[in-house]
């Protein structure tokens, strides 16, 4: 009598142990993105390895507990978006916010109760449980696909969270009463708009033309300060220091910026005087960090950018 074999778990197995590397790349790709920013110096008005920044409740340390305590969380949020993959876009947020607010209060407990890292577990929790979501669906993950299947997540998210609020507990929240300002929230909803038409842009093309990755992070900052209407500089200084902050890097870039032979120089001038008005470009930091993560991966091809010279749009 010929026995029956039983079906081979191998396929199960593979699957398996792919999705498990992939899941490890991704978190990678996030603490990375926050180390790297972190370390990034001089940052005008952030906590760097210069100084706290316009900051008197966080320091370095600070951010270090924190990167370290919220590391674990990456894995878990492309497992996540591995698990809700069958779940529409649409309606996937509410799966993935428990996790976000478990991880805010990891960071918390870090930090002694200091907001560092929030808007970055926002950003880089959606755009690991967006890679978790396209491996599922075996779909390549690029950088176009990774800002578009967040976009189709946070879609209608501005309206359902902010249009008809009526507790302000964020500065992102009081800048978009007071002012309109999209913050995180808009950003994520345009599938990351300013990352793909100024910050990667530029990214990309320093780094083919040999420019070392600290110098080319820097440069992006300055291009992200241009146009960035950031939340975190209203919220510290009003439409004037925004305004002050965008025409002082529109200024920088047009001598060359970061690039220039006194750029670094010009940096830690620029980072004087954001921390003599105490204002601290939160926002464009965490979108920075979403630039280096998305950096990972395959570039998108854009057909316009922005000119941060004059925030105009041109081909």
């Amino acid at each position: 009598m010929t026995s029956t074999q039983s079906p081979s778990p191998r396929p199960y197995f593979v699957a398996a142990v792919h999705q498990a590397t992939v899941v490890t790349l991704i978190a990678s790709y996030a603490h990375r993105a926050l180390w790297t920013e972190l370390m990034l110096t001089p940052k005008p008005g952030l906590v760097d390895r210069r100084n706290s920044g316009a900051h008197r409740d966080m320091d370095g340390q600070t951010f270090l507990a924190s990167t370290r305590a919220i590391a674990p969380w990456w894995s878990r949020f492309a497992k996540i978006g591995y698990a809700g993959a069958h779940i529409p876009a649409g309606d996937f947020l509410p799966l993935a916010r428990p996790a976000g607010l478990l991880c805010e209060k990891t960071m918390f407990q870090a930090t002694g109760g200091v907001n560092t890292h929030r808007g970055a577990i926002f950003s880089l929790g959606l755009l690991c449980c967006g890679a978790g979501r396209l491996q599922a669906a075996g779909i390549e993950l690029t950088q176009e696909r990774l800002c578009a299947e967040v976009a189709n997540i946070c879609v209608g998210l501005l309206d359902r969270e902010l249009s008809g609020m009526h507790g302000i507990k964020t500065a992102g929240e009081r800048g978009f009463r007071r002012h309109g300002l999209i913050g995180a929230r808009g950003e994520a909803a345009s599938g990351y708009s300013l990352v793909r038409t100024v910050a990667l842009p530029v990214y990309d093309r320093l780094r083919r033309n040999g420019v070392a990755e600290d110098r080319a992070l820097l440069q992006v900052l300055l291009h992200l300060l241009a146009v960035n209407r950031d939340t975190n500089l209203v919220s510290r200084g009003g439409l004037a220091g925004l305004d002050y902050v965008r025409q002082y890097a529109r200024k920088l870039l047009r001598e060359g910026g970061a690039l220039a032979p006194d750029g670094l120089t010009k940096m830690e001038a620029f980072d004087d005087e954001l921390i003599a008005r105490h204002l601290s470009p939160g926002g464009s930091a965490d979108l920075l960090g979403v630039t280096r993560f998305l950096a990972n991966f395959p570039a998108i091809q854009t057909a316009q950018r922005h000119d941060t010279r004059d925030g105009k749009v041109e081909p």
